[in-house]
């Protein structure tokens, strides 16, 4: 929903929804963002309460349910249930990574949410402020996702170490590890966290 900041307050800011005054709480927000008076921001309803002093929202806008609704609003085919978003993880005000599967064979997933001339995926980084979405094909097999996840990253090999316990080795050429990795090792650890595997990255020596 979207909501109409009134003020700033101790804990976050007070933002109007219809005719509800609701607080937007400051662990509930991206790190380092700020809002000015009759600004409009989106939240995404993580619970409606009600009462005999009336019914209350509690909102946010840093879980990846936020993300998905964001996804949704742009993208007709996720929200009509031919597309979905199989895996998530986020990293709120720095990176998403997405794995969506199609159930139309007409219908290509990536394309789609990007969009023409990346108009959808454009709309959905602009109320991020900015922060980057990656998009990749889900598959059956693990390690097509794996490798997918590390995006942007080119990777050579993924290797199964353990399926049982998901411990996975990525090969990758020695020009690509420090993008593998992501800075301050983002981008491995959100493409573990996507996946769920342990994810050990080394250079291929040719």
């Amino acid at each position: 929903v979207t909501g109409e900041v009134m003020r700033q307050v101790s804990g976050g800011y007070e933002i109007r929804v219809g005719k509800m005054d609701i607080i937007l709480p400051s662990d509930k927000i991206v790190p380092g963002e700020s809002f000015k008076h009759g600004q409009l921001v989106k939240v995404y309803v993580e619970q409606v309460e009600k009462s005999s002093r009336g019914t209350f929202l509690k909102v946010d806008r840093n879980s990846v349910h936020f993300v998905e609704q964001l996804m949704k609003n742009e993208v007709p085919e996720l929200a009509s249930g031919i597309m979905e978003i199989k895996m998530i993880a986020r990293e709120a005000g720095i990176r998403t990574k997405m794995a969506l599967v199609s159930y139309n064979p007409q219908v290509d997933p990536i394309g789609a949410c990007i969009g023409e001339n990346g108009v959808r995926i454009s709309s959905v980084v602009k109320e991020l402020n900015g922060e980057k979405v990656d998009v990749f094909e889900w598959s059956f097999d693990i390690a097509t996702v794996i490798k997918n996840s590390l995006a942007p990253a080119s990777v050579i090999e993924v290797e199964i170490l353990d399926e049982e316990s998901k411990i996975s080795r990525i090969w990758v050429p020695p020009t690509q590890l420090s993008l593998a990795i992501g800075k301050g090792g983002q981008n491995a650890r959100l493409a573990a966290k996507l996946t769920g595997w342990k994810i050990d990255i080394k250079p291929i020596l040719e």
